[in-house]
């Protein structure tokens, strides 16, 4: 027979086995929908250094969370502007190429099935003629002939 004050094995420090808790992932405790196990992982993994610290992986995770959020964001505008419910691989690379600081980030990315920015040189265009330039702004002036004195 065990001994009534004998700890379970298996109880986890809890004496007398009482409820067990529900464990919570460390991205509900950082409120974010990033895996911050599954990077911590990748880190430690990818061999970047010897030790990794436990507020690492939290902090990439947030850093990357917020990158996604934000292409998203602009990509779904782009969408939006074209009347797509759809966001496609041109709405990605319209939203990163106009935004500055992304564009900035991702100058050396190749977005596949992007295209390319909408881009007429001006030199290119047509040249405005001097008829169309000198055009009378009224035209019921045009119509009536110079008086003869």
């Amino acid at each position: 027979m065990e001994g009534a004050g004998k700890v379970k094995k298996g109880a986890g420090g809890r004496k007398g086995g009482g409820p067990k808790k529900k464990p919570v992932s460390r991205s509900v405790k950082a409120g974010l929908q990033f895996p911050v196990g599954r990077i911590g992982r990748y880190l430690k993994k990818g061999r970047y250094s010897k030790r990794v610290g436990t507020g690492a992986p939290v902090y990439l995770a947030a850093v990357l969370e917020y990158l996604a959020a934000e292409v998203l964001e602009l990509a779904g505008n782009a969408a939006k502007d074209n009347k797509k419910t759809r966001i496609i691989p041109r709405h990605v690379l319209l939203a990163v190429r106009n935004d500055e600081e992304l564009g900035k980030l991702l100058s050396g990315v190749t977005i596949p099935h992007g295209g390319v920015l909408p881009n007429i040189n001006p030199v290119l265009l047509p040249k405005k003629t001097e008829r169309a330039t000198k055009e009378p702004k009224s035209p019921s002036k045009a119509t009536k002939s110079p008086k003869k004195a």
